[in-house]
């Protein structure tokens, strides 16, 4: 509610984000555990005020104008291990505002294993599910034993199944809608602090060991940790590199019908001898955003130096801003690239993040 005194009027919202940009919104209202979570909400709701909800602020680029309405900052929470009566399986659930990869550590120092994939993703554990994260192999999907929301409609709490999500690639029916909001999650683990298998080439060569393999689990976070921060994914205050939504665009999808056509083209640009990264997926095959981008003449740092949005210096597929972009600026910047890839290859890239009060 607004006259709450932990709210701020007219508060910025641009240190809330990881990419440091945002106008003002009526107020902010920061929630320690799900029932401020549930109290603030509703009681917002009665007065008709609009809500904008704010976990770790790392999948989400707010306009320059800001937000018409209050911010609900979801921080901090609670964290239960199990095990559940109906499987016998090991689970742990939080509260939606526990920072992800504290979550992710916590598991692995209390004997657990299974959220190692994602370590060092940005971001509060309640917002995993609504983008399906994945990583390295392993998607929110894959873990995920229930989720509770409140649904603002009814003003009930309710927990909810992964079949009930719609969970796809980086997208769930929980995404582009705020009459649901996560309050907390559950994720299924394994007891024996072994990872899950590991799927992702690069990472199982990394550990030395095969495909598939399961491998202790905190050497499988500090090899993932040390791979993201190659690429600019662990934030760092010092490091502009990971003042970014993390990848601004998804891998394209493309079609079965349209696969051919699209993949000869590109192979006609780049040349028919340079090898193109492609994954199988059902009814098309998915190609790499970053690729693109960089085949279609967009380097790491694009545009360069003088620029205060550039693509990251270690990885085209993050948009960052060195110190004092605006969102127009970081939002001119991804048309620049979504539209360069367009005309080159014929592919349109979708953005990751959640854009409030603005658009691509």
């Amino acid at each position: 509610m607004i006259d709450n005194p932990s709210a701020l009027q007219s508060a910025p919202l641009a240190d809330l984000t990881t990419l440091r940009v945002g106008g003002p919104a009526h107020a902010i209202v920061h929630c320690p555990d799900t029932r401020s979570v549930v109290e603030e909400i509703t009681a917002l709701d009665a007065e008709s005020e609009r809500v904008l909800i704010i976990g770790g602020g790392s999948n989400l680029l707010i306009s320059d104008d800001g937000f018409e309405g209050t911010a609900v900052v979801i921080e901090s929470g609670h964290v239960d291990f199990g095990t559940g009566r109906e499987s016998g399986r090991a689970h742990v659930t939080a509260d939606a505002g526990v920072a992800w990869d504290s979550l992710v550590e916590a598991t692995i120092d209390a004997g657990f294993g299974g959220l190692e994939c994602l370590s060092g993703i940005p971001g509060a554990a309640g917002a995993t599910p609504v983008q399906n994260v994945g990583a390295y192999g392993v998607e929110v999907a894959d873990i995920l034993r229930s989720v509770q929301v409140l649904d603002r409609r009814a003003r009930t709490l309710r927990w909810v199944s992964p079949g009930e999500l719609g969970l796809g690639y980086r997208t769930s029916n929980l995404k582009y809608r705020d009459d649901f909001v996560v309050v907390a999650v559950s994720f299924w683990l394994n007891d024996d602090r072994l990872s899950a298998p590991l799927r992702y080439r690069d990472l199982a060569d990394r550990l030395d060991v095969a495909r598939d393999s399961r491998v202790d689990a905190s050497l499988v976070r500090d090899t993932v940790l040390g791979l993201r921060r190659s690429k600019g994914m662990v934030l760092d205050a010092d490091d502009h590199d990971t003042w970014s939504a993390g990848s601004f665009f998804t891998n394209p999808i493309i079609g079965s019908d349209d696969a051919p056509a699209v993949i000869a083209r590109i192979r006609d640009r780049v040349g028919a001898d340079i090898s193109m990264p492609s994954f199988p997926v059902t009814d098309g095959v998915k190609l790499s955003a970053g690729w693109l981008i960089e085949r279609a003449g967009y380097a790491k740092g694009y545009p360069g130096p003088a620029s205060p949005a550039r693509l990251s210096t270690k990885h085209t597929l993050a948009v960052t801003n060195r110190g004092g972009a605006t969102a127009d600026e970081l939002l001119d910047l991804a048309r620049d690239v979504r539209d360069g890839v367009r005309e080159a290859f014929g592919v349109t890239l979708h953005p990751e993040p959640v854009l409030v009060n603005c658009s691509l």
